[in-house]
Protein backbone atom coordinates (compact mmCIF):
# COMPACT_ATOMS: atom_id res chain seq x y z
CA UNK A 1 0.00 0.00 0.00
CA UNK A 2 1.46 3.48 -0.87
CA UNK A 3 0.01 6.94 0.68
CA UNK A 4 0.63 10.97 -0.56
CA UNK A 5 0.66 13.46 2.09
CA UNK A 6 -0.29 16.56 1.36
CA UNK A 7 1.45 19.36 3.71
CA UNK A 8 5.22 19.57 4.62
CA UNK A 9 4.81 21.29 8.07
CA UNK A 10 4.60 19.09 11.60
CA UNK A 11 1.72 16.80 10.88
CA UNK A 12 2.95 15.65 7.15
CA UNK A 13 6.38 14.65 8.00
CA UNK A 14 5.60 13.35 11.11
CA UNK A 15 2.69 11.18 9.53
CA UNK A 16 4.45 9.76 7.21
CA UNK A 17 7.00 8.62 9.31
CA UNK A 18 4.66 6.99 10.93
CA UNK A 19 3.27 5.59 7.92
CA UNK A 20 6.63 4.15 6.74
CA UNK A 21 6.53 2.52 10.24
CA UNK A 22 3.78 0.50 9.77
CA UNK A 23 5.01 -0.22 6.39
CA UNK A 24 3.89 1.80 3.69
CA UNK A 25 5.38 3.62 1.05
CA UNK A 26 4.97 7.23 1.01
CA UNK A 27 5.18 10.26 -0.35
CA UNK A 28 5.31 14.37 1.08
CA UNK A 29 4.20 17.20 -1.17
CA UNK A 30 3.81 20.54 -0.05
CA UNK A 31 2.41 23.85 -1.33
CA UNK A 32 4.78 26.15 -0.64
CA UNK A 33 8.89 26.47 -1.58
CA UNK A 34 11.54 26.36 1.23
CA UNK A 35 11.21 30.37 0.83
CA UNK A 36 8.07 29.43 3.43
CA UNK A 37 10.50 27.74 6.30
CA UNK A 38 10.72 30.05 8.49
CA UNK A 39 7.16 31.15 8.86
CA UNK A 40 5.86 31.52 12.39
CA UNK A 41 8.22 32.25 15.56
CA UNK A 42 8.18 29.00 17.90
CA UNK A 43 6.08 27.07 20.00
CA UNK A 44 6.13 24.05 22.79
CA UNK A 45 6.02 20.82 22.10
CA UNK A 46 4.81 18.74 25.10
CA UNK A 47 5.67 15.62 26.73
CA UNK A 48 2.94 13.37 25.01
CA UNK A 49 4.37 15.11 21.89
CA UNK A 50 7.93 14.31 22.65
CA UNK A 51 6.88 10.53 23.65
CA UNK A 52 5.45 10.44 20.00
CA UNK A 53 8.21 11.70 18.42
CA UNK A 54 10.47 9.02 20.16
CA UNK A 55 8.50 6.05 19.23
CA UNK A 56 8.74 7.65 15.79
CA UNK A 57 12.46 7.31 16.78
CA UNK A 58 13.01 11.28 16.88
CA UNK A 59 15.43 12.58 19.51
CA UNK A 60 13.74 15.68 21.64
CA UNK A 61 17.20 16.64 21.99
CA UNK A 62 17.62 16.96 18.24
CA UNK A 63 14.79 19.77 17.95
CA UNK A 64 17.04 22.78 18.70
CA UNK A 65 14.96 23.46 21.72
CA UNK A 66 15.51 23.59 24.94
CA UNK A 67 13.43 22.48 28.16
CA UNK A 68 10.76 24.59 29.57
CA UNK A 69 9.25 22.51 32.38
CA UNK A 70 7.50 25.10 34.46
CA UNK A 71 4.79 28.39 33.86
CA UNK A 72 3.80 30.77 36.36
CA UNK A 73 0.81 33.26 35.61
CA UNK A 74 1.21 36.60 37.21
CA UNK A 75 -1.34 39.38 37.00
CA UNK A 76 -0.79 42.96 35.66
CA UNK A 77 0.52 43.97 39.31
CA UNK A 78 3.18 41.18 39.30
CA UNK A 79 1.65 39.24 41.95
CA UNK A 80 1.89 35.34 41.23
CA UNK A 81 -1.28 33.60 40.54
CA UNK A 82 -0.41 30.08 39.81
CA UNK A 83 2.71 28.01 39.03
CA UNK A 84 1.65 24.95 36.71
CA UNK A 85 4.35 22.19 36.00
CA UNK A 86 5.18 21.08 32.39
CA UNK A 87 6.53 18.01 32.86
CA UNK A 88 5.40 14.52 33.27
CA UNK A 89 6.14 13.26 37.15
CA UNK A 90 8.93 11.43 38.64
CA UNK A 91 11.38 13.21 36.31
CA UNK A 92 9.74 12.23 32.81
CA UNK A 93 9.68 14.14 29.44
CA UNK A 94 10.03 18.14 29.89
CA UNK A 95 8.23 20.64 27.45
CA UNK A 96 10.28 21.50 24.81
CA UNK A 97 9.81 25.12 23.38
CA UNK A 98 11.24 25.26 19.52
CA UNK A 99 11.30 27.59 16.88
CA UNK A 100 9.00 26.19 14.24
CA UNK A 101 11.58 26.65 11.81
CA UNK A 102 13.72 24.28 13.44
CA UNK A 103 11.20 21.64 13.96
CA UNK A 104 9.87 21.86 10.27
CA UNK A 105 13.80 21.14 9.31
CA UNK A 106 13.85 18.32 12.23
CA UNK A 107 11.35 16.47 11.04
CA UNK A 108 11.78 16.65 7.06
CA UNK A 109 15.31 15.63 7.86
CA UNK A 110 14.01 12.67 9.99
CA UNK A 111 11.87 12.01 7.45
CA UNK A 112 14.67 12.19 4.77
CA UNK A 113 16.92 9.45 6.29
CA UNK A 114 13.82 7.44 6.04
CA UNK A 115 13.49 7.67 2.73
CA UNK A 116 10.86 10.17 2.65
CA UNK A 117 11.15 13.01 0.78
CA UNK A 118 9.24 16.52 0.75
CA UNK A 119 8.39 18.08 -2.38
CA UNK A 120 8.18 21.39 -2.62
CA UNK A 121 6.15 23.55 -4.98
CA UNK A 122 2.98 21.10 -5.09
CA UNK A 123 -0.24 22.64 -4.08
CA UNK A 124 -3.27 21.02 -4.43
CA UNK A 125 -5.98 21.31 -6.88
CA UNK A 126 -8.39 18.22 -6.76
CA UNK A 127 -8.39 14.92 -5.99
CA UNK A 128 -11.01 12.27 -6.83
CA UNK A 129 -10.96 8.28 -6.31
CA UNK A 130 -11.27 6.11 -9.57
CA UNK A 131 -13.04 2.74 -10.01
CA UNK A 132 -9.76 0.70 -8.34
CA UNK A 133 -10.37 2.86 -5.32
CA UNK A 134 -6.76 4.72 -5.65
CA UNK A 135 -7.09 8.30 -5.38
CA UNK A 136 -5.62 10.94 -7.83
CA UNK A 137 -4.77 14.04 -6.44
CA UNK A 138 -4.05 16.94 -9.34
CA UNK A 139 -1.87 19.86 -8.73
CA UNK A 140 -1.59 23.79 -9.80
CA UNK A 141 1.54 22.88 -11.72
CA UNK A 142 -0.32 20.60 -14.31
CA UNK A 143 1.13 17.45 -12.47
CA UNK A 144 -0.66 14.20 -10.88
CA UNK A 145 -0.12 11.82 -8.01
CA UNK A 146 -1.82 8.25 -7.48
CA UNK A 147 -1.79 6.57 -4.34
CA UNK A 148 -4.22 4.14 -1.89
CA UNK A 149 -4.90 6.95 0.34
CA UNK A 150 -4.16 10.86 0.34
CA UNK A 151 -3.79 12.58 4.12
CA UNK A 152 -4.42 16.09 4.09
CA UNK A 153 -1.93 17.32 6.83
CA UNK A 154 -1.77 20.71 5.15
CA UNK A 155 -3.49 23.35 8.18
CA UNK A 156 -5.81 25.57 9.18
CA UNK A 157 -6.49 26.64 5.29
CA UNK A 158 -6.75 22.94 4.12
CA UNK A 159 -7.37 22.42 0.61
CA UNK A 160 -8.41 18.75 1.20
CA UNK A 161 -10.71 19.66 3.88
CA UNK A 162 -12.32 21.83 1.22
CA UNK A 163 -12.21 18.94 -1.39
CA UNK A 164 -13.86 16.59 1.54
CA UNK A 165 -16.71 18.66 2.23
CA UNK A 166 -16.99 22.02 0.12
CA UNK A 167 -19.57 23.19 3.22
CA UNK A 168 -17.08 22.87 5.80
CA UNK A 169 -17.12 25.60 8.52
CA UNK A 170 -14.09 28.37 7.86
CA UNK A 171 -11.70 28.48 11.10
CA UNK A 172 -12.87 30.53 13.87
CA UNK A 173 -11.29 33.72 15.12
CA UNK A 174 -10.79 33.45 18.99
CA UNK A 175 -10.66 37.40 18.80
CA UNK A 176 -6.75 37.42 19.95
CA UNK A 177 -3.75 39.18 17.66
CA UNK A 178 -0.56 37.35 18.29
CA UNK A 179 2.89 38.89 18.25
CA UNK A 180 6.24 37.38 19.42
CA UNK A 181 10.20 37.81 19.08
CA UNK A 182 13.88 37.33 20.14
CA UNK A 183 15.19 39.92 22.69
CA UNK A 184 18.67 40.00 22.91
CA UNK A 185 21.80 41.17 25.29
CA UNK A 186 18.96 42.23 28.02
CA UNK A 187 18.27 39.77 30.93
CA UNK A 188 15.02 38.71 33.33
CA UNK A 189 14.40 37.84 36.60
CA UNK A 190 14.30 33.48 37.64
CA UNK A 191 15.39 30.42 36.16
CA UNK A 192 16.38 29.47 32.51
CA UNK A 193 13.36 27.79 30.94
CA UNK A 194 10.81 28.98 33.41
CA UNK A 195 7.74 30.78 31.18
CA UNK A 196 6.13 33.87 32.80
CA UNK A 197 2.80 34.48 31.89
CA UNK A 198 1.34 38.24 32.60
CA UNK A 199 -2.21 38.47 32.16
CA UNK A 200 -1.83 42.60 31.70
CA UNK A 201 -4.25 45.48 32.01
CA UNK A 202 -5.18 45.60 28.08
CA UNK A 203 -3.25 42.25 26.36
CA UNK A 204 -1.56 39.17 27.65
CA UNK A 205 2.39 38.40 27.88
CA UNK A 206 4.93 35.27 27.93
CA UNK A 207 8.56 35.50 28.15
CA UNK A 208 11.00 32.73 28.81
CA UNK A 209 14.42 33.15 29.38
CA UNK A 210 16.59 30.38 27.46
CA UNK A 211 20.23 32.08 28.38
CA UNK A 212 21.66 34.91 29.39
CA UNK A 213 20.88 38.02 27.40
CA UNK A 214 18.53 35.41 25.09
CA UNK A 215 14.89 35.59 25.86
CA UNK A 216 11.63 34.35 23.81
CA UNK A 217 8.78 36.47 24.00
CA UNK A 218 4.72 36.67 22.81
CA UNK A 219 2.29 38.94 22.91
CA UNK A 220 -1.90 38.01 22.50
CA UNK A 221 -3.45 41.26 21.46
CA UNK A 222 -7.16 41.25 22.19
CA UNK A 223 -8.94 42.90 18.86
CA UNK A 224 -12.72 41.77 18.70
CA UNK A 225 -13.73 41.92 15.22
CA UNK A 226 -10.83 40.15 13.41
CA UNK A 227 -8.98 42.48 11.05
CA UNK A 228 -8.64 41.83 7.30
CA UNK A 229 -5.18 40.96 5.76
CA UNK A 230 -4.93 43.73 4.43
CA UNK A 231 -5.32 45.27 7.66
CA UNK A 232 -2.86 43.51 9.62
CA UNK A 233 -0.22 44.37 6.29
CA UNK A 234 -0.91 48.17 7.06
CA UNK A 235 0.87 47.67 10.76
CA UNK A 236 4.71 49.06 10.17
CA UNK A 237 7.31 47.30 11.98
CA UNK A 238 7.93 50.94 14.00
CA UNK A 239 4.12 51.58 14.21
CA UNK A 240 3.30 47.82 15.41
CA UNK A 241 6.53 48.10 18.14
CA UNK A 242 5.03 51.44 19.35
CA UNK A 243 1.00 49.91 19.98
CA UNK A 244 2.89 47.52 22.04
CA UNK A 245 4.83 49.13 24.17
CA UNK A 246 1.99 51.39 24.44
CA UNK A 247 -0.47 48.08 25.96
CA UNK A 248 1.87 47.16 28.34
CA UNK A 249 3.03 50.60 29.78
CA UNK A 250 1.49 50.08 32.65
CA UNK A 251 2.30 46.27 33.47
CA UNK A 252 4.55 45.01 36.44
CA UNK A 253 6.38 42.75 33.59
CA UNK A 254 10.07 43.26 31.91
CA UNK A 255 7.79 43.30 28.54
CA UNK A 256 8.74 47.20 27.10
CA UNK A 257 12.56 46.12 27.69
CA UNK A 258 12.44 42.56 25.86
CA UNK A 259 10.74 44.62 23.31
CA UNK A 260 12.81 47.59 22.78
CA UNK A 261 15.82 44.91 22.79
CA UNK A 262 13.90 42.48 19.95
CA UNK A 263 15.25 43.77 16.62
CA UNK A 264 12.60 41.87 14.50
CA UNK A 265 9.36 41.37 16.23
CA UNK A 266 6.90 38.56 14.38
CA UNK A 267 3.18 40.02 13.50
CA UNK A 268 0.84 40.76 14.29
CA UNK A 269 -1.68 37.89 12.73
CA UNK A 270 -5.33 36.58 13.78
CA UNK A 271 -5.57 33.64 16.21
CA UNK A 272 -8.00 31.07 14.78
CA UNK A 273 -9.03 27.23 15.66
CA UNK A 274 -11.64 24.94 14.14
CA UNK A 275 -14.25 23.85 17.02
CA UNK A 276 -15.22 21.29 15.18
CA UNK A 277 -15.09 19.83 11.17
CA UNK A 278 -18.12 17.73 10.37
CA UNK A 279 -16.12 15.71 7.62
CA UNK A 280 -12.61 13.87 8.59
CA UNK A 281 -12.53 11.26 5.87
CA UNK A 282 -14.21 10.00 2.90
CA UNK A 283 -13.24 6.42 1.48
CA UNK A 284 -9.56 6.81 1.38
CA UNK A 285 -8.91 10.34 1.61
CA UNK A 286 -8.46 11.93 5.29
CA UNK A 287 -7.52 14.88 7.55
CA UNK A 288 -4.62 15.12 10.32
CA UNK A 289 -3.68 17.83 12.33
CA UNK A 290 -4.60 21.24 12.19
CA UNK A 291 -6.88 20.28 8.97
CA UNK A 292 -9.00 18.68 10.93
CA UNK A 293 -8.45 20.27 14.52
CA UNK A 294 -6.83 23.51 14.45
CA UNK A 295 -6.62 24.78 18.21
CA UNK A 296 -5.18 27.90 19.65
CA UNK A 297 -2.16 28.65 20.31
CA UNK A 298 -2.64 28.96 24.00
CA UNK A 299 -3.08 25.21 24.60
CA UNK A 300 0.63 24.40 23.55
CA UNK A 301 -0.72 21.84 21.77
CA UNK A 302 -0.65 21.89 18.47
CA UNK A 303 2.94 20.14 17.09
CA UNK A 304 1.96 17.33 19.92
CA UNK A 305 -1.67 16.60 18.65
CA UNK A 306 -0.27 15.93 15.26
CA UNK A 307 2.38 13.76 15.47
CA UNK A 308 0.11 11.75 17.85
CA UNK A 309 -2.63 12.10 14.92
CA UNK A 310 -0.21 10.17 12.32
CA UNK A 311 0.88 7.18 14.93
CA UNK A 312 -3.02 6.66 15.40
CA UNK A 313 -3.60 6.89 11.89
CA UNK A 314 -0.36 4.75 10.49
CA UNK A 315 -1.46 1.66 13.60
CA UNK A 316 -5.30 1.78 11.83
CA UNK A 317 -3.61 1.70 8.88
CA UNK A 318 -1.40 -1.61 10.04
CA UNK A 319 -3.93 -3.25 12.16
CA UNK A 320 -6.87 -2.81 9.24
CA UNK A 321 -5.88 -2.79 5.41
CA UNK A 322 -8.34 -1.05 3.89
CA UNK A 323 -8.16 2.80 3.47
CA UNK A 324 -11.23 4.11 4.32
CA UNK A 325 -11.89 1.62 7.06
CA UNK A 326 -8.49 2.81 8.76
CA UNK A 327 -10.02 6.29 8.31
CA UNK A 328 -13.36 5.88 10.41
CA UNK A 329 -11.06 4.09 13.01
CA UNK A 330 -9.20 7.03 13.70
CA UNK A 331 -11.76 9.50 13.78
CA UNK A 332 -13.31 7.21 16.55
CA UNK A 333 -10.05 7.17 18.47
CA UNK A 334 -9.27 10.66 17.88
CA UNK A 335 -12.20 12.84 17.52
CA UNK A 336 -13.44 13.12 21.22
CA UNK A 337 -9.66 13.91 22.63
CA UNK A 338 -8.72 17.28 20.13
CA UNK A 339 -12.11 18.83 20.57
CA UNK A 340 -12.18 18.95 24.14
CA UNK A 341 -8.64 20.66 24.33
CA UNK A 342 -9.64 23.22 21.36
CA UNK A 343 -12.71 23.96 23.58
CA UNK A 344 -10.42 24.49 26.69
CA UNK A 345 -7.70 26.29 24.72
CA UNK A 346 -10.94 28.57 23.72
CA UNK A 347 -11.35 29.20 26.81
CA UNK A 348 -8.11 29.89 28.08
CA UNK A 349 -7.47 32.34 25.37
CA UNK A 350 -11.01 34.10 26.96
CA UNK A 351 -9.26 34.61 29.74
CA UNK A 352 -6.62 37.00 27.99
CA UNK A 353 -9.32 39.19 26.73
CA UNK A 354 -9.30 42.04 29.85
CA UNK A 355 -12.64 42.79 31.36
CA UNK A 356 -13.67 43.62 34.90
CA UNK A 357 -15.46 40.51 35.77
CA UNK A 358 -13.37 38.27 33.66
CA UNK A 359 -10.57 39.57 34.99
CA UNK A 360 -11.34 39.41 39.09
CA UNK A 361 -12.72 35.67 38.83
CA UNK A 362 -9.51 34.94 36.86
CA UNK A 363 -7.05 36.44 39.35
CA UNK A 364 -9.48 35.66 42.41
CA UNK A 365 -10.73 32.28 41.98
CA UNK A 366 -10.19 30.67 38.62
CA UNK A 367 -6.10 30.54 38.10
CA UNK A 368 -5.99 30.21 42.28
CA UNK A 369 -7.70 27.17 41.52
CA UNK A 370 -5.16 25.97 38.29
CA UNK A 371 -2.73 25.95 40.73
CA UNK A 372 -3.32 24.19 43.15
CA UNK A 373 -5.15 21.39 41.26
CA UNK A 374 -1.69 21.26 39.42
CA UNK A 375 0.14 20.82 42.72
CA UNK A 376 -1.85 18.43 43.43
CA UNK A 377 -2.30 16.36 40.46
CA UNK A 378 -0.52 12.84 40.05
CA UNK A 379 -2.30 12.47 36.51
CA UNK A 380 -3.13 14.94 33.31
CA UNK A 381 -5.28 14.04 30.80
CA UNK A 382 -3.45 16.23 28.17
CA UNK A 383 0.49 15.78 28.66
CA UNK A 384 0.27 12.54 30.21
CA UNK A 385 -1.46 10.67 27.07
CA UNK A 386 0.44 7.86 25.38
CA UNK A 387 -0.21 6.34 22.16
CA UNK A 388 0.70 2.54 22.78
CA UNK A 389 2.49 1.96 19.31
CA UNK A 390 1.59 -2.04 19.90
CA UNK A 391 -2.00 -1.47 20.91
CA UNK A 392 -4.12 -3.50 17.81
CA UNK A 393 -6.75 -0.98 16.64
CA UNK A 394 -10.51 -2.82 15.85
CA UNK A 395 -12.65 -1.43 13.37
CA UNK A 396 -15.50 0.24 15.31
CA UNK A 397 -18.84 0.16 15.73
Amino acid sequence: MDALVIGGGVAGPATAMALRKAGLDVRVVEAYDRSADDAGSFLTVAPNGLHALGVLGVDHADLGGFDTPTMQMRNAAGRLLATVPQSAPGGGLRSQTVRRADLYAALRDAAARRGIAVEHGKRLVDAAVGADGRVTAAFADGTTATADLLVGADGLRSRTRRLLDPDAPPPRYTGLLNSGGYATGVDVPGEDGVFTMVFGRQAFFAFVRRGPGDVWWFANVPQPAEPSDADLAAWTPEAWRAELRCLFADDDSPALALIDATPTIDGPWSTRDLPQVPVWHRGPIGLVGDAAHAISPTSGQGASLAVEDGLVLARCVRDLGDPAAALAAFEALRRRRVERLVAQAKRTSNLKIPGVVTRTLRDRVILPLVGRAATRRTHDWVTDYRVDWDEPVSAPR
